[in-house]
């Protein structure tokens, strides 16, 4: 396992340094909730009262949520991407590659508490190119890996998948395929073949689709093939994703293919969505998420205001937009999960050397 991932990180790195990303650094220690779902890890100061100097900066504050170190509300990072935003406004063409933190109580074979994260972000970029940087980084990682680690992968498929290696060809073999949300709740909603399980969870447009429904379009849909779902509704992801035009609410109907910028999709009723994407393997489920990011001021001040986000903790990446700006997208992989699709590896907490769970932080 150790070896692959040596092997899929140096691949991840030489594809962007390929193809002219500049890798950057984001910090550990973020005043930002990239996502918003409220299950970062909060950072307290553990020393005694001899400060004067912090004692002196926050007498005034109460509040026990604040760091009396930062003078403010400091977390353990979910994501690096508002801070890579930052960089692609500079650099055109960024990526970052390191820890992130998710205090998620969830104890599964799906979870980590500590995991790392690829987050390219890329100037000018809509969700087609988004998409196919996606893709061509996911098929460079599984012929490195293939070619570079032939004696761990002949290993894996003999003791743990003896489908994985025939799994990582079909995912060579050509394009991936690529769906709108809509398009893929009402495959969902198809009667399934005889013998075919129902689902545990309901399906219905504007539901989040969970793993179990993943699984079902990549492995009994598309035959084992990946799969980009694009356009999903506004109200299951965060305030940073780009909202699709009112006037392209009669586009449901186009080709698969033609996912450019003029064709995007509302929801069966008019419901807002936005151009986000999720790339879907086989065993795993997503593996990549991404978007085009709100550059709109206005729009993006108004989702922000609906949510009840704070424009004092947010007001830079506001002013990231009122001072002059241009499109921009980018997605995040979990380096874990991606391991996982490499090996056919089951439980997650198998694909990093030390994980760190619910429950478990020990060394």
């Amino acid at each position: 396992m150790a070896r692959v991932r040596h092997a899929a990180a140096s691949a991840i790195r030489g594809f962007f340094d390929m193809n002219d990303f500049v890798e950057i650094h984001t910090p550990v220690l973020t005043s930002s909730d990239c996502e918003g779902a409220g299950e970062a890890f909060r950072v307290v100061c553990d020393h005694t009262s001899t400060d004067s100097n912090a004692n002196d900066n926050n007498s005034n504050n109460s509040n026990p949520k604040v760091n009396s170190f930062f003078g403010s509300e400091v977390f353990l990072t979910v994501s690096g991407q508002l801070q890579a935003e930052m960089m692609a406004c500079a650099l055109s063409k960024v990526y970052t590659f390191g820890p992130t933190f998710r205090a998620d109580q969830s104890n599964t074979r799906n979870h980590l508490a500590e995991f790392w994260m690829i987050e390219p972000e890329m100037a000018h970029a809509d969700l087609r190119e988004n998409a196919e940087t996606a893709q061509n980084m996911v098929q460079h990682v599984i012929k490195q890996v293939l070619e570079r680690c032939p004696a761990d992968m002949e290993f894996f498929e003999k003791r743990v998948d003896p489908q994985v290696t025939q799994r990582l060809q079909r995912a060579l073999a050509g394009p991936f395929e690529t769906i709108t949300y809509s398009q893929a709740v009402a495959l969902l909603l198809k009667p399934h073949p005889a013998g075919q399980e129902s689902f545990e969870f309901p399906v219905s447009w504007g539901a989040d689709l969970h793993k179990e429904h993943e699984r079902y379009l990549v492995d009994a849909v598309f035959d084992g093939r990946p799969v980009f779902v694009v356009d999903y509704p506004q109200s299951l992801k965060p305030f940073y994703m780009k909202l699709n035009d009112k006037d392209d609410s009669n586009n449901n109907n186009n080709n698969n293919n033609n996912n450019n910028n003029n064709e995007h999709r509302r929801g069966p009723n008019g419901e807002p969505t936005v151009q986000a994407m999720d790339l879907l393997v086989p065993t795993i489920g997503e593996l990549i998420g991404g978007s085009v990011r709100e550059e709109r001021y206005d729009v993006l001040k108004q989702r922000m205001a609906t949510l009840g986000m704070s424009e004092a903790d947010y007001g830079w990446y506001l002013d990231l937009r009122k001072y002059g700006t241009v499109p921009h997208a980018g997605y995040g992989l979990g380096f874990e999960r991606l391991v996982q699709f490499l090996t056919g590896i089951n439980n997650i907490r198998d694909a990093i050397p030390i994980p760190r769970a619910p429950g478990s932080c020990p060394f």
